[in-house]
């Protein structure tokens, strides 16, 4: 038996979780809102155009990983929950022959990438500058494949998911600082890039290190049991649909309408994609309860479910709400100075928010879909997602540009949201889709009344960070109250709350 099974109970992990990630992520999103405008002041929009048109890219190399990943997790939460180490290490035996053949792809694959990828972007940066750029981007996913990918999903199984997150904080910070001094060096952008491979090999070490240390009893060189994620290939398609899904915008962006345009998509993101990750870290937080729950005691996993989505959509609306008022002062303070592209639009600020709540508005039932390995079951529809989004898209992006490729976003999101929430009520939970739609149908409303509210309450001058923070506090604790304060008018949410809240107890 893994002596660290039996020493944290399920909610002192998911504690830790949350607060190991929330401060991973409160560390990340600073410095992912410094590091952009340092790019486009000494590289201009061009260079930070292709640091992010070169992070979405690399991103369909991991279409090698071939779903295993997704696969390995599913099924390592039933022998976790049953302290089953031979099970458990014959899963990640399987992982890692996988994983070694991944990586081999992978390098050949990122070294063929960086040669011919210059030819192909629209961009004056000289050959040399992105090769080298495209290569240091992605050789830190071979470190990945070799050594310490598979390990990960035992952590995570296992609920000690902010081991990783306290390393990747060190490792983050690091890396930024490292970059941030290199760019007041006046290094180049590929001195930059390869920074953070350097560092992330320390990261490698210290996880080899601790998986040795904390779980001697797990042995890789047992027999592969190929069968436990013999998913893999209808996970395969999940992945390549959300690949293709999430990167299809900036990929069509860089060939149709340059890097500098990348670089307006990309600040724009910049905002909504810090939000969501500080939202999923909620969700990652208590994924591995209901992961173990789901595999052992379904209505138990459906009370949890409910309370969770209750919290976790009142609380996604409250701080979107917010970054939909405060959009544009913040884009004023942001790229003030920076004149070689537009980046204030109000359209572009309603359609990411858009596409944010949609996402947002599916995490639940989407977590339910992945923890019951629903794989082979929702590949079509996943496949259907992502023709959406690259048919309008690419319709789209000739007629009005960088609002088409966002329009079809918002399509695909439109369709598989909906999806998600009639296919994990009926299929998976036994019920009616109502209650998820009624929780949603009152967010909506509110999110109506907190932007009139905020216009007549806040409305002032935002004409430093200071104000901007002191606006952004106001304006969270209103939002926050009004959207968990509606939540409560329900009866059918207050009974969900009642009875979720009863069975953490236990």
């Amino acid at each position: 038996m893994d002596r660290g099974l039996k020493t944290v109970n399920s909610k002192q992990k998911s504690i830790w979780n949350f607060i190991s990630a929330a401060l991973s992520q409160v560390i990340t999103i600073a410095f992912g809102i410094i590091l952009p405008r340092l790019y486009m002041v000494n590289f201009g929009s061009e260079g930070n155009g292709l640091l992010t048109s070169l992070t979405q890219l690399l991103v369909y190399l991991n279409l090698f990983e071939a779903g295993v990943g997704a696969a390995t997790l599913q099924a390592l939460y039933k022998p976790v929950a049953q302290q089953d180490w031979g099970g458990i290490s014959g899963i990640l035996s399987a992982t890692n022959r996988y994983y070694k053949r991944t990586g081999r792809w992978y390098l050949g694959a990122l070294v063929a990438l960086s040669l011919v990828y210059p030819f192909f972007a629209k961009s004056s940066l000289p050959y040399l500058t992105v090769c080298g750029a495209a290569f240091f981007s992605g050789i830190g996913n071979v470190v990945l494949f070799f050594f310490q990918g598979k390990y990960t999903f035992l952590l995570q199984a296992e609920g000690k998911q902010y081991v990783v997150s306290n390393l990747t904080t060190i490792v983050s910070t690091s890396t930024s600082l490292a970059k941030v001094l290199l760019i007041s060096l006046g290094a180049n952008i590929v001195a930059v890039v390869a920074a953070g491979f350097v560092i992330q090999l320390i990261q490698m070490a210290y996880i080899l290190w601790y998986i040795r240390k904390k779980y001697p009893q797990l042995k890789l060189n047992v027999e592969p049991n190929v069968q436990a994620i013999a998913q893999r290939n209808y996970a395969l398609i999940h992945q390549v649909s959300g690949l293709v899904f999430n990167n299809t915008d900036v990929i069509i962006l860089t060939v149709f309408c340059g890097l500098k345009v990348v670089s307006v998509y990309s600040v724009f993101k910049l905002i909504t994609s810090h939000i969501e990750s500080l939202l999923t870290t909620v969700s990652g937080s208590v994924n591995f309860i209901l992961g173990q729950t789901f595999q052992t005691d379904k209505q138990m996993y459906i009370r949890r479910h409910d309370l969770f989505e209750s919290f976790f959509s009142a609380v996604s609306y409250a701080l979107f709400s917010v970054t939909l008022f405060l959009f544009l002062p913040f884009m004023r303070l942001y790229t003030a100075g920076i004149s070689d592209a537009n980046y204030i639009d109000e359209a572009l600020a309603i359609l990411f928010v858009t596409a944010s709540l949609l996402s947002m508005s599916r995490t639940c039932t989407c977590m339910t879909v992945n923890i019951a390995g629903h794989f082979k079951q929702t590949a079509s529809r996943s496949i259907l997602e992502s023709a959406i989004n690259l048919v309008v898209s690419l319709v789209a992006v000739f007629k009005i540009g960088i609002y088409g490729v966002l329009i079809g976003t918002i399509a695909a999101l439109a369709y598989r949201t909906n999806d998600f929430i009639i296919y994990a009520n009926k299929k998976l939970m036994g019920r009616s889709p109502w209650r998820t739609y009624s929780i949603y149908a009152v967010n909506i409303v509110l999110l109506f009344l907190t932007q009139a509210l905020f216009k007549s309450i806040l409305h002032t001058e935002i004409g430093s960070y200071l104000t901007f923070a002191a606006v952004g506090l106001e304006a969270t604790a209103l939002s926050l109250v009004i959207f968990l304060g509606g939540q409560l008018l329900f009866p059918h949410v207050r009974a969900g709350l009642k009875v979720g809240l009863a069975a953490l107890r236990k």
